[in-house]
């Protein structure tokens, strides 16, 4: 019986936001294997050259860019720099946010000017990355927007207003720019991570807390990086070319939409 050989998948050029730590880095490393050229963009200058290092090291492709996707001119010197080294984005991970510097307490308790800067960097820094790079996709009629929402959100998770307020927004944002990109080939759909354990520590969780929520998942155990960094591949893929405007909950059956 002869057997059938699939051709290789395509390089594309990924734009992964956050991508200096946890999930981003995480996301970065595993797509750099798969053989994409990988935009890593951070607001931490350091972190985000030793992570471009450490793809680069593991025989992958990285271009490093010090960015804040909440500010517009930040975000615009980044696609301008994008285009001019690829002409191209084939795919945007929308990661960056704020939440692991984020204390738990009650929404009456949060400050308005945390309140406004998780908005702006979660909501606005989404939209702004977005609006910045589909250009790019428009050009080559191809595209995949991945944007990391949270299970938190599913859950009505307390304490996180803010946080928890932002990620609803995102599956909104993803929904509505999925019914604008549809008919220009760029799929649009949101992943919603559970609590995951990465290198970033999480102070303001105990570990009776992480317990608690891992004995009501359906698959109890912990929740790690190689838990997500496959979804998020195959929604970079040809394989989810038919899927857009959804919102795909990974956290061990703990929620369901």
């Amino acid at each position: 019986m002869t057997e059938l050989l699939l051709p290789d998948p395509p390089s594309r050029v990924v734009v992964i936001t956050g991508a200096a730590q946890g999930l981003g880095r995480a996301y970065a490393l595993r797509l750099a294997r798969e053989g994409h050229k990988i935009v890593a963009v951070d607001i931490k200058a350091e972190a985000l050259a030793q992570a471009a290092e450490e793809i680069g090291a593991a025989g992958g492709e990285c271009m490093h860019l010090v960015a804040d996707i909440s500010d517009e001119y930040s975000v615009a010197r980044a696609a301008a720099a994008v285009d001019e080294r690829f002409g191209r984005c084939d795919v945007l991970v929308n990661n960056a946010a704020i939440f692991t510097t984020l204390k738990m307490r009650p929404f009456e308790e949060i400050p308005v000017d945390e309140w406004s800067r998780v908005l702006h960097v979660n909501i606005t820094g989404t939209f702004l990355m977005t609006r910045a790079m589909v250009p790019l996709m428009r050009r080559h009629e191809w595209g995949r927007v991945i944007n990391i929402s949270s299970a938190a959100y599913v859950m009505g998770r307390g304490h996180y207003l803010h946080y928890t307020t932002s990620k609803a927004a995102v599956v909104g944002m993803t929904r509505s720019m999925a019914r604008e990109l549809g008919s220009t080939g760029i799929t649009v759909n949101a992943v919603l991570p559970g609590a995951t354990d990465t290198e970033i520590p999480r102070e303001t969780v105990t570990s009776a807390q992480k317990q608690a929520q891992i004995a009501m998942r359906c698959i109890p155990r912990e929740e790690g990086p190689r838990d997500l960094e496959g979804v998020v591949s195959f929604l970079a893929s040809d394989d989810s070319a038919f899927i857009t405007g959804q919102s795909l909950v990974v956290d061990g059956g703990l929620t369901f939409l």
